[in-house]
């Protein structure tokens, strides 16, 4: 058995973490001969709640969990960790503006990025899924400046599950039967889930995408935006936002940094955007498609660009820009 490694998560009490720290600690995502010691995160009002999941934690008799640490402390949280999961962040409230939502992220990722900064291990491994996941990621990266920005990475990954599924779902496969799906930009409503350079296996045979559906308008209209919509329609129907289908998207995603990426396929994940060809601008928490070898990230290069993704592709970018200039105005204030 190899040493312990200590994996952070934060909004340790909440639904999302609730779904997380079970797969975490059974050997899921960092392998079965792996020991985790898992480090909870979050605000003291909820301590209590999080004293009620580590009992049950506990009752999981689990054998690669060494230890759970439950804390309301950066200093404690953050201390010596190998891969930090940043779950908490400010929901968003009714009557709330976008940009009263950023600010109150801006504070919480700055203070997070600075507790990185200072505790963490420099190789440590940061994935952010509270929302807005991207400009919440960029400005920890900017509050971290002796951690590698490529250390860095957000979550899109559910969002590529979910448009894998719909396409698996409209041609009647298996989800892992659909490779190769595309989410550029943000973790929004103006993502854009594309499918141009995406294949799928029919009858034992791998063709695009485009060819299997047969139904252009389909993928260039409702396919994208019932991807665009989904988290809505959770909410919707359950009146909470998705958890189960979030945590195994986190787990999919920190596997993938983990243990890289199978040969021939790519994922998604928002990373920082220098260097990249497709003409996003440089400085930016943006979605691509990646490949991952030895717990290192690269963009998938060379995939030509059509108009129809091109137009899409800057709109993302552009709602990216505007968020950050918001938070870089509010990173100076705050």
């Amino acid at each position: 058995m190899s040493e312990p490694i200590r994996v952070l998560v934060t909004g340790a009490a909440g639904q999302i973490a609730y779904s997380l720290l079970y797969s975490l600690a059974k050997g899921d995502v960092f392998g079965k001969e792996q020991p985790l010691v898992l480090v909870l995160l979050d605000i003291t009002p909820m301590m209590t709640v999080l004293d009620g999941v580590i009992m049950e934690l506990q009752d999981c008799a689990l054998s690669l969990l060494r230890e759970v640490i439950a804390t309301d402390k950066e200093e404690v949280a953050f201390k010596d960790i190998d891969v930090a999961i940043l779950v908490g962040s400010m929901p968003r409230r009714e009557g709330m503006e976008r940009k009263d939502l950023l600010k109150a992220n801006v504070k919480i990722f700055k203070s997070q990025g600075a507790a990185l900064d200072k505790y963490a291990k420099k190789t440590v491994k940061v994935v952010v899924v509270g929302n807005p996941a991207n400009t919440n990621c960029l400005t920890a990266s900017k509050s971290a400046p002796s951690i590698p920005k490529e250390n860095f990475s957000c979550l899109t990954r559910l969002d590529h599950n979910r448009a894998k599924a719909q396409i698996a779902l409209r041609l009647g496969v298996s989800a892992n039967d659909v490779k190769n799906v595309i989410i550029w930009g943000n973790h929004s409503s103006t993502q854009y889930p594309d499918v141009t350079h995406a294949k799928v296996k029919v009858q034992g045979k791998e063709v695009g995408v485009y060819e299997a559906v047969k139904d252009d308008s389909w993928l260039k209209g409702d396919f994208i935006t019932i991807v665009q919509q989904r988290g809505a329609a959770v909410i919707k129907a359950r009146k909470l936002s998705s958890a189960m289908s979030a945590a195994k998207a986190i787990c999919d995603h920190v596997r993938d940094i983990w243990f890289g990426t199978p040969e021939g396929e790519f994922v998604s994940m928002g990373v920082i955007s220098d260097g990249n060809s497709y003409g996003i601008p440089e400085d930016l928490l943006y979605s691509f498609p990646v490949v991952i070898k030895d717990k290192t990230w690269k963009f998938v290069e060379g995939l030509p660009i059509n108009d129809f993704s091109r137009e899409k592709m800057d709109l993302t970018a552009k709602e990216l820009m505007e968020e950050k200039e918001t938070a870089v105005e509010f990173i100076s204030s705050a």
